[in-house]
């Protein structure tokens, strides 16, 4: 068979089980990444063999992981990294010197050489910014004390990455000759950087305005891939790694205002080949190699992550964090990183360590990863077994709910204080009716609670601060976060606990309403509707309605759930940022032999295909018809679809075929 038959019918097998691992992944809440480990681990060539090796798609692989350090080098910030000093280079600083020295004197005493415990420690000392990072995020913790501390070492774990880039392959060089080529390495790595910085933003900074005035998307994109390729293809000539490359090219381009329009615009090109490295990855591991040293597997999984979780406690508990916070931050740093596998992938090509501890480091790495999960999730539990002092702390903050609480009677209790609870609580204070806010920055709870306002550090989403909060004698209870999941996770115990208390609840977008809705909401105020009725109404009473008659209409609309502003008719500039769960507008015209002529709406049966007919308009006609007032459809007439992107294109078919 013809080689690039092969090549083709390799990643079509790769990328129909990539899809199907991740969607299985995403059904069980775990992240897309270990989808796609898994995936190279069940193809490749240790296990069913169904892609002969790593070669045919090492390349795309490769530049996955050149649009990771790219992502990195655009999140790189000054002003945030002096902001974050105390945790980057104090905590984040330890955990990976202290990882590497440990490694480095453990393969001294078993006589391995300071080079491959350099590497080795290198490699474990990283952490998954992806899996973590996610999992905080959904849990909302990443502004809790132990989430920011989490961040912060991961910050410092990227940029450690970009020297352990320079060095490694530069290990592998015979004992004499490594000083001068790790010298000679970070030299022009230094050279790099350094004209990066000093000229790099004012010429990117004018080149890409450039680009942007041609107000061409596709010109721009192609910018961006130009600049992050060219800027690895010179540090590859170079002799230095292609992924210090693009992360100088994204440190080039974080400096500009440009910035996050670049980050949504390489996003799907990162994820796609990222999730090839790691199916690549996957294929690195043979599963006999590893079931027959499954003993050393098992030691390396426990001292891995045993000994991170130690180390990274210890270092958390030396930085002056209580007890519980420095569990949680452990629990949450204990596994394998992205990065890891990069430099693991480094180690391997240099030939630093022997291919037998590889093959079992990696296991124990893959490990690791697929057990973070489930150690995040439990991390309360564990971290309340393993803490007395824990238990105090918790006591304690539901003691300061109770207190605040306690006399309040026919309360309201806000889920969030960010700006939409700060000003629902302003009005209720204006109003005097009484309230109690739960939210969780520890900053803006100490500089509100000092300025009187009636607000405690709590999870919302907990069933435990809601009752400490009175949920049984509340009024109501709103919920000014537009976190879906964690509004259905706190509707579920309000319910339980207090199923007469009406919910109020912030949402995003229409796509959120019937979940809401269903999960038990009073009431969903969807921000994307409440702006345009706040318009509309403003612009009918400039106009000369009645403001009698505005407050009925806006009432009306508020009364049927916005079902009359539902729907959007998609442009061309929607593309960007239209989200496909939204329903749309789409108008049919009938000419000619089309199907719909000469019948009603109803006999067309469009609402088995998900598809509602918002309005007929006829020619002649002034004011659009409803569907029961178009009677039977005639030529000309231009039929308005309301329904799922999907189903819209069936509908048409029907109305136009038959």
């Amino acid at each position: 068979m013809d080689h690039a038959v092969v090549s083709l019918q390799s990643v079509l097998v790769v990328l129909a089980s990539a899809v199907a691992a991740v969607a299985l992944c995403r059904s069980l809440a775990l992240p897309p990444m270990i989808g796609y480990l898994v995936t190279g681990l069940a193809l490749g060539p240790h296990a069913l063999g169904l892609v002969p090796g790593r070669g045919e798609m090492q390349v795309l692989a490769e530049f996955g992981v050149v649009f990771l350090m790219f992502s990195i080098g655009l999140e790189f910030s000054l002003p945030r990294l002096i902001a974050m000093r105390r945790v980057v280079f104090g905590l984040g600083f330890a955990q990976v010197a202290t990882t590497i020295l440990i490694v480095m004197a453990v393969a001294a005493a078993f006589g391995a050489g300071w080079q491959a415990g350099l590497a080795v420690g290198g490699i474990v000392a990283m952490s998954s910014t992806a899996i973590v990072s996610k999992l905080l995020s959904e849990r909302l913790q990443l502004d809790s004390a132990h989430g920011r501390e989490v961040i912060g070492v991961l910050l410092f774990q990227d940029l450690a990455v970009v020297p352990l880039l320079v060095i490694i392959p530069a290990l592998g060089k015979p004992a004499g000759e490594i000083g001068m080529a790790v010298t000679l390495a970070l030299g022009k790595a230094a050279l790099a950087l350094a004209i990066v910085i000093l000229a790099g933003p004012k010429i990117m900074r004018a080149w890409l305005g450039l680009v942007a005035r041609r107000r061409s998307n596709e010109l721009f994109v192609l910018n961006v891939l130009l600049v992050i390729l060219l800027m690895a293809f010179v540090t590859g000539l170079a002799g230095l790694s292609l992924v210090l490359g693009a992360f100088l090219a994204g440190m080039l381009i974080s400096e500009t205002e440009y910035r996050f329009q670049v980050e949504e615009d390489i996003k799907p090109f990162r994820d796609v080949l990222l999730g090839l490295f790691f199916v690549t990855v996957g294929m690195m591991l043979d599963l006999r190699l590893v079931i027959g040293a499954f003993a050393q597997v098992l030691a390396l999984f426990i001292v891995l992550v045993g000994g991170k979780f130690a180390l990274v406690a210890l270092a958390c508990k030396a930085f002056g964090n209580p007890a519980g916070t420095a569990l949680r931050v452990a629990l949450a740093l204990a596994q394998a990183g992205e990065f890891g596998f990069v430099l693991l992938s480094l180690t391997s090509a240099a030939d630093i360590v022997p291919e037998e501890l590889l093959q079992p480091l990696l296991a124990s790495m893959i490990l690791s990863m697929l057990a973070t999960p489930f150690a995040i999730a439990a991390s309360d539990r564990i971290v309340l077994r393993l803490s007395r002092a824990e238990w105090m702390l918790r006591s304690l903050e539901l003691h300061r709910i109770a207190v605040k609480s306690i006399e309040a009677e026919r309360h309201v209790i806000i889920l969030g204080y960010g700006r939409n609870g700060q000003r629902l609580a302003r009005l209720l204070d204006a109003e005097r009716v009484r309230y109690i806010a739960l939210d969780l920055d520890p900053e803006r709870v100490r500089e509100a609670a000092a300025a009187g306002d009636t607000v405690v550090f709590a999870d919302g989403a907990r069933r435990e601060a809601l009752v400490a909060a009175g949920i049984a004698r509340a009024a109501a209870v709103v919920v000014t976060f537009a976190d879906v999941d964690a509004a259905v996770r706190a509707l579920a115990h309000i319910h339980e606990l207090a199923p007469s208390v009406p919910v109020i609840v912030r949402a995003r977008d229409e796509s959120d309403i019937e979940r809401l809705t269903a999960a038990g909401a009073s009431e969903v105020v969807p921000e994307a509707f409440e702006s345009g009725v706040m318009l509309a109404s403003h612009a009918l009473v400039w106009v000369g309605v009645p403001l009698s008659r505005v407050m009925r209409r806006v009432a009306q609309v508020r009364g049927e759930q916005y079902g009359l502003l539902r729907g959007l008719f998609h442009g061309r500039a929607d593309d960007a940022q239209d989200d496909e769960a939204l329903a749309r507008l789409h108008s049919v015209t009938l000419l000619g032999e089309a199907h719909a002529i000469g019948k009603s709406v109803a006999e067309l049966g469009l609402e088995s295909l998900g598809v509602e007919v918002r309005a007929v308009r006829r020619p002649g006609e002034i004011e659009k018809l409803s569907a029961a007032q178009a009677g039977v459809l005639q030529a000309g007439d231009v039929v308005v679809l309301l329904g799922a992107p999907e189903v819209l294109g069936a509908a048409e078919d029907r109305l136009l075929r038959g």
